[in-house]
């Protein structure tokens, strides 16, 4: 059976929970930086399912690897052990610095998992969250989650303090006996791409050590090459104990890890947490097509070059409209004097896809495979609306 757009639409209306706010496009295809519906027009992406297809869509790599490890084994829970898992977890010290991996299959699971890491290792329950921060709406990330929106019809939460972002002297003032740690993105993603000044994680790092807390780097945004840098946290050079990470891990699989350095890790005895599907053999080497992509075709550099590119094009819009781009690598937002949901509105129509987060932030999350052509096409776009 084949739908067309009412059909699809009237069977999400009949059957489906209406948690979402879905644009009025069905997706039938994808390819690359291009997106194609159920009627067959296609639109240049710089969504990237919220920059969660960094090596592009169906990227024939990562295609392959799903198609050849799904005929072999898919999963067989975490009693067992599989190659796929022991390799990826090898891969991701390696490209994060960290010391041990816990496999689930989301960014808020790896939330989840590093906020009871953080209690067990500390002896301590309270968190130090941002203003702005966006960490998943799962019931303990969504308590160090800053819109009350999201937070207030399903308080109690669990208990947690928000300090303004890039302000380390902030963080330092709202520690007390019971905070087990402080929680982080190294650029806030929802929050409207806010890029924090350089010395900011140092400060907290060195607030962090000298106060006996711990730190977590949300990176589930992030990471595999986001920001110009495998990871944000390279940016200032900052380790922390705990470091979450998600979206573009799987290539567009589902997939997230948790993180942290030996001794956090060891906190953490059998039973004390688990995921079902976390690391399946499917998901795994889905994530080790995904970062060999990454690598082999320089995709990390390839996002800083392409954002350097982006944020110069944007530059030249109608200033009486932008009031300020900013951004690091392939993840770029443009503030506007205006509201966007109307741009993206158009924008849309005019076949480009477009993330408005903030009310009137831009954010431009494109596939790190997106071409200058297809950039200068959707700056293009919005020059005219």
């Amino acid at each position: 059976m084949q739908l067309d757009y009412d059909g699809i639409v009237q069977r999400y209306e009949k059957y489906i929970f209406n948690t979402y706010t879905r644009q009025p496009i069905a997706i039938k295809s994808a390819r690359g930086a291009v997106v194609t519906d159920v009627n067959g027009k296609g639109y240049i992406d710089c969504v990237a399912g919220i920059a969660v297809n960094n090596v592009g869509h169906c990227h024939p790599s990562v295609v392959e690897a799903i198609k050849r490890q799904a005929e072999e084994l898919i999963h067989v829970s975490n009693l067992y052990y599989t190659e796929q898992q022991a390799v990826l977890a090898e891969e991701l010290v390696e490209l994060t610095g960290m010391e041990k991996v816990f496999f689930c299959n989301s960014g808020a699971e790896a939330v989840e998992g590093a906020l009871k890491l953080a209690r067990k290792a500390s002896g301590r329950k309270e968190f130090i969250a941002t203003e702005n921060a966006f960490h998943g709406r799962t019931m303990g990330a969504l308590s160090i989650t800053y819109k009350e929106k999201y937070r207030k019809p399903f308080e109690p939460l669990a208990p947690a303090v928000f300090v303004p972002y890039n302000d380390a002297g902030a963080i330092r003032a709202a520690i007390h006996e019971n905070t087990a740690g402080v929680i982080l993105e190294p650029i806030q993603g929802e929050g409207g791409v806010i890029v924090p000044s350089d010395d900011y994680l140092k400060e907290v790092r060195e607030i962090c050590d000298e106060k006996g807390i711990l730190l977590i780097l949300d990176e589930v945004q992030t990471g595999f090459g986001r920001t110009g840098k495998w990871f944000a946290k390279e940016h200032s050079g900052v380790e922390p104990d705990i470091l979450t990470t998600a979206k573009a891990m799987g290539g567009g699989f589902p997939m997230g890890a948790m993180l942290a350095c030996e001794d956090i890790a060891a906190n953490f005895g059998r039973g004390d947490h688990a995921s079902t599907f976390g690391g399946n053999a499917l998901a795994c080497a889905a994530a080790i097509a995904n970062i060999d992509v990454i690598k082999k075709e320089k995709l990390v550099r390839r996002s800083e070059e392409l954002g350097n590119y982006l944020i110069q094009k944007l530059e030249s819009l109608n200033k009486n409209y932008v009031k300020e781009i900013r951004g690091k690598g392939l993840m770029v937002g443009m503030e506007l004097s205006i509201k966007c949901e109307d741009i993206v509105n158009r924008a849309r129509e005019m076949g480009v896809l477009l993330n408005c987060t903030s009310e009137s932030v831009l954010r431009f999350v494109p596939p790190l495979t997106i071409t200058k052509e297809q950039l200068n096409k959707a700056v293009s776009v919005l020059d005219e609306i």
